[in-house]
Protein backbone atom coordinates (compact mmCIF):
# COMPACT_ATOMS: atom_id res chain seq x y z
CA UNK A 1 0.00 0.00 0.00
CA UNK A 2 1.20 3.55 -0.67
CA UNK A 3 2.31 5.46 2.04
CA UNK A 4 -0.36 7.89 3.16
CA UNK A 5 -0.10 11.28 5.02
CA UNK A 6 -3.55 13.78 5.20
CA UNK A 7 -7.38 13.15 5.42
CA UNK A 8 -8.76 11.26 2.18
CA UNK A 9 -12.35 9.75 1.80
CA UNK A 10 -13.87 6.72 0.37
CA UNK A 11 -17.10 5.96 -0.61
CA UNK A 12 -19.12 2.57 0.33
CA UNK A 13 -22.46 1.08 -1.59
CA UNK A 14 -25.80 1.94 0.02
CA UNK A 15 -27.01 0.23 3.00
CA UNK A 16 -30.23 -0.44 1.44
CA UNK A 17 -31.19 -1.64 -2.54
CA UNK A 18 -33.63 0.24 -4.82
CA UNK A 19 -36.40 -2.11 -5.63
CA UNK A 20 -36.02 -3.25 -9.43
CA UNK A 21 -40.03 -2.78 -10.15
CA UNK A 22 -41.12 -5.31 -12.83
CA UNK A 23 -43.68 -5.32 -15.24
CA UNK A 24 -46.55 -7.03 -13.72
CA UNK A 25 -48.23 -8.64 -16.87
CA UNK A 26 -46.22 -8.78 -19.93
CA UNK A 27 -48.23 -10.26 -22.48
CA UNK A 28 -46.88 -13.24 -24.87
CA UNK A 29 -49.34 -14.16 -27.49
CA UNK A 30 -48.00 -17.69 -29.85
CA UNK A 31 -49.80 -17.85 -32.62
CA UNK A 32 -50.20 -17.44 -36.74
CA UNK A 33 -49.22 -13.71 -38.42
CA UNK A 34 -49.74 -12.89 -42.22
CA UNK A 35 -46.35 -11.99 -42.80
CA UNK A 36 -46.56 -11.82 -46.56
CA UNK A 37 -48.32 -8.44 -46.00
CA UNK A 38 -45.66 -6.80 -43.54
CA UNK A 39 -43.56 -4.44 -44.64
CA UNK A 40 -40.45 -5.40 -42.98
CA UNK A 41 -41.41 -9.00 -42.22
CA UNK A 42 -39.83 -10.11 -39.07
CA UNK A 43 -38.68 -13.78 -39.14
CA UNK A 44 -40.44 -16.75 -37.42
CA UNK A 45 -40.30 -18.10 -34.22
CA UNK A 46 -38.59 -14.87 -33.15
CA UNK A 47 -39.80 -12.94 -30.17
CA UNK A 48 -41.31 -9.33 -31.48
CA UNK A 49 -41.33 -6.64 -28.40
CA UNK A 50 -44.10 -4.28 -29.96
CA UNK A 51 -45.22 -0.97 -28.32
CA UNK A 52 -47.45 0.31 -31.25
CA UNK A 53 -50.32 -0.90 -33.48
CA UNK A 54 -48.11 0.17 -36.51
CA UNK A 55 -45.03 -1.38 -35.33
CA UNK A 56 -46.68 -4.81 -34.89
CA UNK A 57 -48.27 -4.40 -38.10
CA UNK A 58 -44.87 -3.60 -40.22
CA UNK A 59 -43.60 -6.54 -38.82
CA UNK A 60 -45.90 -9.13 -38.81
CA UNK A 61 -48.97 -7.47 -41.04
CA UNK A 62 -52.47 -7.56 -40.35
CA UNK A 63 -55.55 -9.49 -41.87
CA UNK A 64 -59.69 -10.01 -40.50
CA UNK A 65 -59.23 -13.36 -41.05
CA UNK A 66 -58.68 -14.30 -37.08
CA UNK A 67 -59.14 -18.16 -37.90
CA UNK A 68 -55.65 -18.43 -40.03
CA UNK A 69 -53.89 -15.69 -38.71
CA UNK A 70 -54.45 -15.96 -34.44
CA UNK A 71 -52.03 -12.93 -34.15
CA UNK A 72 -53.91 -10.26 -35.37
CA UNK A 73 -57.05 -10.82 -32.76
CA UNK A 74 -54.78 -10.16 -30.06
CA UNK A 75 -53.15 -7.56 -31.58
CA UNK A 76 -56.39 -5.50 -32.44
CA UNK A 77 -57.68 -6.65 -28.49
CA UNK A 78 -54.40 -4.91 -27.07
CA UNK A 79 -53.65 -1.89 -29.50
CA UNK A 80 -57.04 -0.95 -30.52
CA UNK A 81 -59.74 -2.12 -27.87
CA UNK A 82 -57.62 -1.62 -24.70
CA UNK A 83 -54.88 0.83 -25.67
CA UNK A 84 -52.30 -1.12 -24.07
CA UNK A 85 -48.34 -1.62 -24.59
CA UNK A 86 -45.83 -3.78 -24.95
CA UNK A 87 -46.74 -7.35 -25.93
CA UNK A 88 -44.26 -9.63 -27.35
CA UNK A 89 -45.84 -11.95 -29.98
CA UNK A 90 -44.28 -15.34 -31.47
CA UNK A 91 -45.22 -16.13 -35.39
CA UNK A 92 -44.89 -19.71 -35.81
CA UNK A 93 -46.40 -19.76 -39.55
CA UNK A 94 -42.59 -19.95 -40.99
CA UNK A 95 -42.54 -19.62 -44.90
CA UNK A 96 -39.40 -21.61 -44.74
CA UNK A 97 -41.22 -24.93 -43.87
CA UNK A 98 -42.87 -26.74 -46.68
CA UNK A 99 -46.17 -27.46 -44.77
CA UNK A 100 -46.36 -23.62 -44.09
CA UNK A 101 -46.00 -22.95 -48.07
CA UNK A 102 -47.60 -23.87 -51.21
CA UNK A 103 -46.47 -23.78 -54.69
CA UNK A 104 -48.79 -22.45 -57.38
CA UNK A 105 -48.45 -22.16 -60.64
CA UNK A 106 -51.79 -21.39 -63.26
CA UNK A 107 -53.50 -18.81 -65.36
CA UNK A 108 -55.19 -15.33 -63.94
CA UNK A 109 -57.92 -13.08 -66.23
CA UNK A 110 -56.72 -9.58 -66.85
CA UNK A 111 -59.74 -7.76 -65.30
CA UNK A 112 -60.17 -4.21 -65.72
CA UNK A 113 -56.45 -3.79 -66.82
CA UNK A 114 -55.49 -5.59 -63.30
CA UNK A 115 -54.98 -9.24 -62.26
CA UNK A 116 -56.36 -9.69 -58.99
CA UNK A 117 -54.53 -12.90 -56.55
CA UNK A 118 -56.21 -13.32 -53.56
CA UNK A 119 -53.97 -16.27 -51.64
CA UNK A 120 -51.87 -14.91 -49.94
CA UNK A 121 -48.54 -14.84 -52.23
CA UNK A 122 -44.75 -14.09 -51.66
CA UNK A 123 -44.27 -11.45 -54.03
CA UNK A 124 -40.63 -12.42 -53.93
CA UNK A 125 -41.44 -15.32 -55.14
CA UNK A 126 -43.44 -14.16 -57.91
CA UNK A 127 -42.98 -14.80 -61.48
CA UNK A 128 -45.29 -13.32 -64.34
CA UNK A 129 -45.34 -14.82 -67.78
CA UNK A 130 -47.58 -14.70 -70.83
CA UNK A 131 -48.52 -18.39 -70.97
CA UNK A 132 -47.43 -21.45 -69.10
CA UNK A 133 -44.15 -22.34 -71.91
CA UNK A 134 -43.36 -18.88 -72.13
CA UNK A 135 -39.35 -18.59 -72.00
CA UNK A 136 -38.94 -15.59 -69.83
CA UNK A 137 -40.83 -14.36 -67.02
CA UNK A 138 -41.56 -10.45 -67.19
CA UNK A 139 -39.57 -8.02 -65.26
CA UNK A 140 -41.35 -6.46 -61.83
CA UNK A 141 -41.25 -2.92 -62.29
CA UNK A 142 -40.25 -2.72 -66.19
CA UNK A 143 -43.12 -4.52 -67.64
CA UNK A 144 -45.75 -4.59 -64.62
CA UNK A 145 -46.09 -3.86 -60.76
CA UNK A 146 -47.34 -6.14 -58.10
CA UNK A 147 -48.82 -4.63 -54.56
CA UNK A 148 -51.37 -5.37 -51.99
CA UNK A 149 -54.39 -3.78 -52.00
CA UNK A 150 -55.88 -3.06 -48.42
CA UNK A 151 -58.35 -6.31 -48.77
CA UNK A 152 -55.02 -8.36 -48.71
CA UNK A 153 -55.09 -9.01 -52.41
CA UNK A 154 -52.13 -8.74 -54.70
CA UNK A 155 -52.56 -6.61 -57.64
CA UNK A 156 -51.22 -6.81 -60.96
CA UNK A 157 -50.70 -4.15 -63.16
CA UNK A 158 -49.13 -4.16 -66.68
CA UNK A 159 -47.13 -1.13 -66.92
CA UNK A 160 -47.65 0.81 -70.52
CA UNK A 161 -44.45 0.34 -72.93
CA UNK A 162 -43.84 -2.68 -71.13
CA UNK A 163 -43.64 -6.25 -72.85
CA UNK A 164 -46.97 -7.08 -71.47
CA UNK A 165 -49.45 -6.55 -74.56
CA UNK A 166 -52.26 -3.84 -74.37
CA UNK A 167 -54.54 -6.82 -75.83
CA UNK A 168 -53.24 -9.52 -73.45
CA UNK A 169 -56.49 -10.94 -71.54
CA UNK A 170 -54.34 -13.50 -69.28
CA UNK A 171 -50.89 -13.96 -67.55
CA UNK A 172 -49.72 -16.48 -65.98
CA UNK A 173 -48.58 -16.88 -62.69
CA UNK A 174 -45.81 -19.02 -60.38
CA UNK A 175 -45.61 -18.18 -57.04
CA UNK A 176 -45.30 -19.72 -53.29
CA UNK A 177 -48.05 -18.53 -51.18
CA UNK A 178 -48.44 -19.28 -47.19
CA UNK A 179 -50.78 -22.14 -45.95
CA UNK A 180 -51.67 -21.09 -42.44
CA UNK A 181 -53.43 -24.07 -42.30
CA UNK A 182 -50.73 -26.34 -42.56
CA UNK A 183 -49.71 -25.03 -39.02
CA UNK A 184 -50.96 -27.58 -36.50
CA UNK A 185 -50.91 -27.68 -32.74
CA UNK A 186 -46.97 -28.77 -32.89
CA UNK A 187 -46.01 -25.46 -34.47
CA UNK A 188 -47.40 -23.74 -31.33
CA UNK A 189 -45.85 -26.08 -28.40
CA UNK A 190 -42.65 -25.69 -30.19
CA UNK A 191 -39.22 -27.36 -28.95
CA UNK A 192 -35.80 -27.20 -30.68
CA UNK A 193 -35.52 -27.82 -34.52
CA UNK A 194 -33.59 -30.96 -35.19
CA UNK A 195 -32.32 -29.59 -38.43
CA UNK A 196 -31.48 -26.16 -37.18
CA UNK A 197 -30.98 -26.01 -33.57
CA UNK A 198 -33.64 -23.31 -33.20
CA UNK A 199 -36.18 -22.97 -30.65
CA UNK A 200 -39.48 -22.58 -31.62
CA UNK A 201 -43.20 -21.80 -30.14
CA UNK A 202 -43.55 -21.63 -26.43
CA UNK A 203 -39.99 -23.23 -25.90
CA UNK A 204 -39.18 -19.50 -26.28
CA UNK A 205 -40.82 -17.86 -23.30
CA UNK A 206 -37.53 -18.88 -21.92
CA UNK A 207 -35.81 -16.19 -24.24
CA UNK A 208 -38.24 -13.57 -23.45
CA UNK A 209 -36.46 -12.15 -20.42
CA UNK A 210 -32.57 -12.32 -21.93
CA UNK A 211 -33.85 -10.64 -24.88
CA UNK A 212 -35.88 -7.49 -23.95
CA UNK A 213 -35.06 -7.42 -19.61
CA UNK A 214 -39.01 -7.44 -18.97
CA UNK A 215 -40.55 -10.54 -17.19
CA UNK A 216 -43.25 -12.64 -18.97
CA UNK A 217 -46.40 -12.37 -16.71
CA UNK A 218 -49.05 -13.54 -18.61
CA UNK A 219 -49.61 -16.17 -21.85
CA UNK A 220 -52.07 -16.36 -24.53
CA UNK A 221 -52.70 -18.56 -27.52
CA UNK A 222 -56.38 -17.70 -28.70
CA UNK A 223 -57.31 -20.01 -31.39
CA UNK A 224 -54.67 -22.90 -30.25
CA UNK A 225 -55.19 -22.61 -26.27
CA UNK A 226 -58.72 -24.97 -26.41
CA UNK A 227 -56.75 -27.90 -27.32
CA UNK A 228 -55.62 -29.78 -24.87
CA UNK A 229 -52.06 -30.57 -25.68
CA UNK A 230 -50.93 -26.77 -26.68
CA UNK A 231 -52.62 -25.99 -22.99
CA UNK A 232 -50.56 -28.74 -21.43
CA UNK A 233 -47.34 -26.80 -22.40
CA UNK A 234 -48.82 -23.90 -21.80
CA UNK A 235 -49.28 -24.78 -18.35
CA UNK A 236 -45.62 -26.38 -18.04
CA UNK A 237 -44.31 -23.04 -19.66
CA UNK A 238 -45.65 -20.82 -16.84
CA UNK A 239 -43.61 -22.30 -14.07
CA UNK A 240 -39.61 -21.67 -13.52
CA UNK A 241 -39.39 -19.70 -16.92
CA UNK A 242 -35.36 -18.33 -17.35
CA UNK A 243 -35.25 -21.19 -14.21
CA UNK A 244 -36.45 -18.61 -11.88
CA UNK A 245 -39.48 -16.78 -12.59
CA UNK A 246 -43.71 -17.56 -12.83
CA UNK A 247 -46.12 -16.57 -15.14
CA UNK A 248 -49.78 -17.38 -15.52
CA UNK A 249 -51.77 -18.55 -18.93
CA UNK A 250 -54.83 -18.03 -20.05
CA UNK A 251 -56.91 -20.76 -22.09
CA UNK A 252 -60.31 -21.25 -23.81
CA UNK A 253 -63.06 -24.16 -23.44
CA UNK A 254 -63.14 -25.44 -27.35
CA UNK A 255 -66.87 -23.72 -28.14
CA UNK A 256 -67.75 -25.81 -30.87
CA UNK A 257 -68.29 -28.66 -29.35
CA UNK A 258 -68.72 -27.51 -25.66
CA UNK A 259 -72.03 -25.39 -25.80
CA UNK A 260 -73.62 -25.06 -22.57
CA UNK A 261 -71.80 -23.66 -18.67
CA UNK A 262 -72.72 -27.33 -17.90
CA UNK A 263 -71.00 -28.41 -20.20
CA UNK A 264 -68.09 -26.41 -19.86
CA UNK A 265 -67.38 -27.30 -16.69
CA UNK A 266 -67.33 -31.10 -17.27
CA UNK A 267 -64.87 -30.43 -19.74
CA UNK A 268 -62.11 -28.98 -17.65
CA UNK A 269 -62.72 -31.90 -15.35
CA UNK A 270 -62.38 -34.31 -17.86
CA UNK A 271 -59.24 -32.58 -19.07
CA UNK A 272 -57.32 -32.35 -15.94
CA UNK A 273 -57.57 -28.26 -15.70
CA UNK A 274 -56.48 -27.98 -11.90
CA UNK A 275 -53.46 -25.49 -12.01
CA UNK A 276 -52.73 -22.54 -9.63
CA UNK A 277 -51.42 -20.48 -12.31
CA UNK A 278 -54.33 -21.53 -15.62
CA UNK A 279 -57.15 -19.38 -16.22
CA UNK A 280 -59.99 -21.12 -18.06
CA UNK A 281 -62.41 -19.01 -20.15
CA UNK A 282 -65.77 -19.98 -21.82
CA UNK A 283 -67.19 -18.61 -23.94
CA UNK A 284 -66.30 -16.29 -27.00
CA UNK A 285 -67.21 -12.34 -27.01
CA UNK A 286 -68.50 -10.68 -29.81
CA UNK A 287 -68.27 -7.09 -30.68
CA UNK A 288 -68.98 -5.79 -34.10
CA UNK A 289 -69.53 -8.49 -35.46
CA UNK A 290 -66.24 -10.31 -35.03
CA UNK A 291 -65.66 -12.66 -32.24
CA UNK A 292 -62.60 -12.42 -30.24
CA UNK A 293 -61.29 -14.99 -27.41
CA UNK A 294 -61.96 -14.21 -23.81
CA UNK A 295 -58.19 -15.40 -22.93
CA UNK A 296 -57.37 -12.69 -25.16
CA UNK A 297 -58.99 -9.62 -24.04
CA UNK A 298 -58.82 -10.55 -20.30
CA UNK A 299 -54.80 -10.65 -20.57
CA UNK A 300 -55.37 -7.05 -21.85
CA UNK A 301 -58.05 -6.00 -19.25
CA UNK A 302 -55.22 -7.32 -16.83
CA UNK A 303 -52.88 -5.13 -18.16
CA UNK A 304 -55.33 -2.14 -18.08
CA UNK A 305 -56.54 -2.87 -14.56
CA UNK A 306 -53.14 -3.07 -13.39
CA UNK A 307 -51.95 0.80 -15.26
CA UNK A 308 -54.83 1.79 -12.77
CA UNK A 309 -53.07 0.53 -9.58
CA UNK A 310 -49.64 1.73 -10.35
CA UNK A 311 -48.74 -1.68 -12.40
CA UNK A 312 -49.24 -3.94 -9.09
CA UNK A 313 -51.60 -6.63 -10.04
CA UNK A 314 -53.64 -6.80 -6.88
CA UNK A 315 -56.72 -5.89 -8.13
CA UNK A 316 -58.62 -8.76 -9.80
CA UNK A 317 -59.97 -8.01 -13.90
CA UNK A 318 -62.94 -9.67 -12.58
CA UNK A 319 -66.07 -7.63 -12.86
CA UNK A 320 -64.14 -4.87 -14.68
CA UNK A 321 -65.44 -3.85 -18.17
CA UNK A 322 -64.59 -5.83 -21.57
CA UNK A 323 -64.77 -4.93 -25.16
CA UNK A 324 -67.90 -6.71 -25.71
CA UNK A 325 -71.71 -6.59 -27.12
CA UNK A 326 -72.35 -10.13 -26.70
CA UNK A 327 -71.13 -13.28 -26.06
CA UNK A 328 -71.48 -16.43 -28.67
CA UNK A 329 -70.28 -19.98 -29.40
CA UNK A 330 -68.07 -20.72 -32.24
CA UNK A 331 -71.69 -21.20 -34.51
CA UNK A 332 -72.61 -17.23 -33.52
CA UNK A 333 -74.93 -18.63 -31.27
CA UNK A 334 -75.66 -15.89 -28.63
CA UNK A 335 -74.94 -17.21 -24.95
CA UNK A 336 -76.73 -15.04 -22.25
CA UNK A 337 -75.48 -16.25 -18.30
CA UNK A 338 -77.16 -14.83 -15.64
CA UNK A 339 -75.60 -14.35 -11.97
CA UNK A 340 -76.52 -18.01 -10.89
CA UNK A 341 -74.77 -19.48 -13.93
CA UNK A 342 -71.89 -17.21 -14.06
CA UNK A 343 -71.14 -18.06 -10.15
CA UNK A 344 -71.60 -21.84 -10.53
CA UNK A 345 -68.99 -21.43 -13.70
CA UNK A 346 -66.75 -19.39 -11.31
CA UNK A 347 -66.86 -21.95 -8.06
CA UNK A 348 -66.25 -24.14 -10.88
CA UNK A 349 -62.54 -22.39 -11.51
CA UNK A 350 -64.07 -21.39 -14.86
CA UNK A 351 -64.16 -17.15 -15.77
CA UNK A 352 -67.02 -15.99 -18.17
CA UNK A 353 -68.33 -12.80 -19.33
CA UNK A 354 -71.32 -11.28 -17.90
CA UNK A 355 -74.17 -8.79 -19.26
CA UNK A 356 -75.87 -7.87 -15.54
CA UNK A 357 -74.85 -4.02 -14.03
CA UNK A 358 -72.89 -1.96 -16.29
CA UNK A 359 -72.26 -3.93 -19.41
CA UNK A 360 -70.62 -6.67 -20.54
CA UNK A 361 -68.18 -7.60 -17.69
CA UNK A 362 -65.42 -10.51 -16.93
CA UNK A 363 -66.43 -12.63 -14.48
CA UNK A 364 -64.86 -14.43 -12.20
CA UNK A 365 -61.77 -14.77 -9.35
CA UNK A 366 -60.83 -17.95 -9.59
CA UNK A 367 -57.60 -20.43 -11.17
CA UNK A 368 -58.44 -23.78 -12.48
CA UNK A 369 -56.72 -24.50 -9.25
CA UNK A 370 -60.29 -23.90 -7.52
CA UNK A 371 -62.27 -26.20 -6.03
CA UNK A 372 -59.95 -29.18 -5.36
CA UNK A 373 -57.25 -26.26 -3.75
CA UNK A 374 -58.65 -23.99 -1.36
CA UNK A 375 -55.14 -21.96 -0.77
CA UNK A 376 -56.03 -18.62 -1.49
CA UNK A 377 -52.74 -17.90 -2.56
CA UNK A 378 -53.13 -20.44 -5.42
CA UNK A 379 -56.97 -20.18 -6.03
CA UNK A 380 -57.33 -16.04 -6.04
CA UNK A 381 -56.35 -14.89 -9.40
CA UNK A 382 -55.48 -11.56 -7.75
CA UNK A 383 -53.44 -13.44 -4.90
CA UNK A 384 -51.51 -15.69 -7.66
CA UNK A 385 -50.63 -12.76 -9.77
CA UNK A 386 -49.13 -10.93 -6.65
CA UNK A 387 -47.42 -13.91 -5.27
CA UNK A 388 -45.86 -14.03 -9.21
CA UNK A 389 -45.04 -10.52 -9.37
CA UNK A 390 -43.67 -10.16 -5.67
CA UNK A 391 -41.11 -13.56 -6.63
CA UNK A 392 -40.20 -11.49 -9.60
CA UNK A 393 -39.39 -8.02 -8.11
CA UNK A 394 -37.10 -9.72 -5.29
CA UNK A 395 -35.18 -11.90 -8.08
CA UNK A 396 -34.71 -8.96 -10.57
CA UNK A 397 -33.83 -6.53 -7.45
CA UNK A 398 -31.37 -8.36 -5.30
CA UNK A 399 -29.51 -10.33 -8.22
CA UNK A 400 -26.72 -8.16 -7.99
CA UNK A 401 -26.35 -9.58 -4.49
CA UNK A 402 -25.68 -12.95 -5.93
CA UNK A 403 -21.91 -14.25 -4.70
CA UNK A 404 -21.16 -11.46 -2.78
CA UNK A 405 -20.29 -12.81 1.15
CA UNK A 406 -22.24 -14.08 3.37
CA UNK A 407 -22.20 -11.52 6.06
CA UNK A 408 -23.96 -9.71 8.53
CA UNK A 409 -23.83 -6.53 6.09
CA UNK A 410 -25.75 -8.50 3.24
CA UNK A 411 -28.44 -10.11 5.45
CA UNK A 412 -29.29 -6.52 6.83
CA UNK A 413 -28.93 -5.12 3.38
CA UNK A 414 -31.86 -7.38 1.86
CA UNK A 415 -34.12 -7.91 4.80
CA UNK A 416 -34.20 -3.81 5.30
CA UNK A 417 -34.40 -3.29 2.07
CA UNK A 418 -37.08 -5.87 1.07
CA UNK A 419 -39.21 -4.81 4.26
CA UNK A 420 -39.20 -0.95 3.22
CA UNK A 421 -40.56 -2.11 0.26
CA UNK A 422 -43.12 -3.96 1.73
CA UNK A 423 -44.39 -1.88 3.87
CA UNK A 424 -44.98 0.92 0.91
CA UNK A 425 -46.93 -1.92 -0.78
CA UNK A 426 -48.81 -2.06 2.54
CA UNK A 427 -49.56 1.42 3.10
CA UNK A 428 -50.71 1.66 -0.54
CA UNK A 429 -53.27 -1.25 0.23
CA UNK A 430 -51.97 -3.66 -2.38
CA UNK A 431 -51.11 -6.17 0.70
CA UNK A 432 -52.82 -6.25 3.79
CA UNK A 433 -49.29 -6.69 5.44
CA UNK A 434 -45.67 -8.35 4.70
CA UNK A 435 -42.05 -8.90 5.82
CA UNK A 436 -39.46 -10.58 5.59
CA UNK A 437 -36.97 -12.35 8.15
CA UNK A 438 -33.69 -14.52 7.78
CA UNK A 439 -34.36 -17.08 10.56
CA UNK A 440 -32.20 -19.51 12.15
CA UNK A 441 -33.84 -22.71 11.92
CA UNK A 442 -34.05 -22.08 8.38
CA UNK A 443 -30.29 -21.62 7.74
CA UNK A 444 -28.90 -24.17 8.91
CA UNK A 445 -24.75 -23.78 9.35
CA UNK A 446 -24.27 -26.46 6.63
CA UNK A 447 -26.13 -24.84 3.97
CA UNK A 448 -24.48 -21.18 4.82
CA UNK A 449 -21.08 -22.17 4.84
CA UNK A 450 -22.28 -24.19 1.19
CA UNK A 451 -22.95 -20.70 0.36
CA UNK A 452 -27.10 -21.08 0.90
CA UNK A 453 -29.07 -18.86 2.24
CA UNK A 454 -32.54 -18.71 2.57
CA UNK A 455 -34.93 -15.01 3.10
CA UNK A 456 -38.53 -16.09 4.43
CA UNK A 457 -41.20 -13.50 2.78
CA UNK A 458 -44.70 -13.30 4.38
CA UNK A 459 -47.52 -11.37 2.63
CA UNK A 460 -51.10 -10.99 2.56
CA UNK A 461 -52.44 -9.48 -1.15
CA UNK A 462 -56.14 -8.71 -0.30
CA UNK A 463 -58.68 -11.06 -1.76
CA UNK A 464 -61.34 -9.91 -3.98
CA UNK A 465 -64.32 -8.84 -2.33
CA UNK A 466 -66.13 -11.64 -4.13
CA UNK A 467 -69.54 -11.88 -1.97
CA UNK A 468 -70.89 -8.77 0.17
CA UNK A 469 -74.31 -9.81 2.10
CA UNK A 470 -76.63 -7.07 3.28
CA UNK A 471 -78.56 -8.39 6.29
CA UNK A 472 -82.53 -6.80 6.28
CA UNK A 473 -84.47 -6.55 8.99
CA UNK A 474 -88.06 -5.38 9.87
CA UNK A 475 -87.44 -3.34 12.89
CA UNK A 476 -90.85 -2.79 15.07
CA UNK A 477 -89.20 -0.31 16.95
CA UNK A 478 -89.84 2.19 14.25
CA UNK A 479 -93.31 2.35 14.48
CA UNK A 480 -92.76 4.82 17.06
CA UNK A 481 -91.96 7.14 14.75
CA UNK A 482 -95.80 7.67 14.21
CA UNK A 483 -96.38 9.13 17.43
CA UNK A 484 -92.97 10.96 17.95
Amino acid sequence: MAYKHGIYTSEQATSLVSMTQTDSGLIVAVGTAPVHLANTPADANTPLLCYTYKEAVAALGYSDDWKKYTLCEMMKTHFALFNMAPIVFINVLDKSKNAHKTEQSKSFNIVDGVVTVTDPVLVDTLAVKASADAATPYVLDTDYTAAYNDDGAVVITPIAGGDISPEATTLYLTYTMLNPEGVVNADIIGGVNNITGKTEGLELIDEIYPRFGIVPGIIVAPGWSHNTDVAAVMKAKEHNICGHFNAISICDIPTDTVKSYTQASAWKNNNNFADKDCLLCWPLLTLGGQKYHISGQLASLMNYTDSQHDDIPYYSPSNKSLQADGACLADGTEVFLNSAQGAYLNGQGIVTALNFVGGWKAWGNRTTAYPSNTDPKDNFVSNRRMFNWVGSTLITSFWSKIDDPTNKRLVETIVDSANIWLNGLTAKGALLGGRVEFREDENPQTDLMDGKSRFHVYMTPPSPARDIEFVQEYDTQYISTLFA
